[in-house]
């Protein structure tokens, strides 16, 4: 996927994000992040919005802390959100592609990285504000879903933060069943997971289904569909992979 296509939809998924946290109330709890209500929600997703605007907007060249989280609720705290939000697509639609900045993930520029990662962020977040809501959580279309899939287990599972490890050699498969070719062999150990966009010898589990339900299943929104294999690894996902 392209920049344009993550600024597209990092945009429609803050509008539904919004829309769906108005509908719950700021008080309702979100069964996807427990321990969290509403307002935990859009108190922390619109301060990482302020926070990335301010690395491409700003030039920032070295990691900052971020503005802190508002004393706002109700009202309010919606119209803050909705106006951050607005700033970030703003900003990421209207920056130059050769804008230099830090960023945290490798990528092709620090623009399509802060796109890239601003899309997905909202996207979860997104389904946690429905989730509150109580309806249905909008689906997430295959090719959106296999980057971020592609993202979570080459990106963040690759630093040296992540926690999904094992005392003796393992190996996971994932598996999107709908997109050819959608395949990760995720190396565990000691170490940081190694992951391979292939499926790469035998593997001890594998977790597989649609592109759209792996990828919420992976930020641990919903079950995963099909498991195959070691469950223990499965297991070992929800409870490792959270990502700080």
């Amino acid at each position: 996927m392209d920049t344009s296509a993550h600024v597209k939809t990092l945009a429609h998924a803050g509008s539904l994000l919004a829309t769906a946290a108005e509908s719950a109330g700021t008080d309702a709890d979100v069964p996807t992040c427990p321990g969290w209500r509403v307002r935990d929600l859009l108190r922390h997703t619109g301060a990482v919005h302020r926070w990335a605007t301010s690395f491409v907007a700003e030039g920032h060249t070295a990691p900052r802390p971020d503005g802190g989280l508002p004393d706002l609720d109700g009202a309010a705290l919606l119209a803050w959100f909705r106006e951050g939000h607005g700033l970030l697509v703003d900003t990421l639609a209207g920056a130059a592609p050769d804008v230099r900045c830090w960023h945290f993930l490798p990528a092709p520029s620090p623009l399509a990285f802060w796109a890239r990662r601003q899309a997905h962020e909202t996207t979860v977040h997104r389904m946690d504000a429905e989730s509150a809501a109580g309806g249905a959580v909008t689906g997430v279309a295959a090719d959106f879903a296999v980057d971020g899939i592609d993202e979570l287990l080459c990106g963040f599972h690759a630093r040296p933060k992540s926690a999904v490890r094992t005392p003796e050699p393992r190996t996971l498969r994932v598996r999107a069943t709908d997109v050819p070719g959608a395949v990760w062999t995720v190396r565990l150990s000691a170490e940081p997971p190694v992951t391979e966009r292939a499926a790469a010898g035998d593997a001890d589990c594998e977790l597989s289904g649609p592109a759209s339900r792996l990828y919420s299943a992976l930020w641990n929104r919903r079950p995963v569909p099909e498991v195959a294999g070691d469950a223990s690894l499965a297991a070992l996902w929800r409870e490792k992979s959270g990502v700080v």
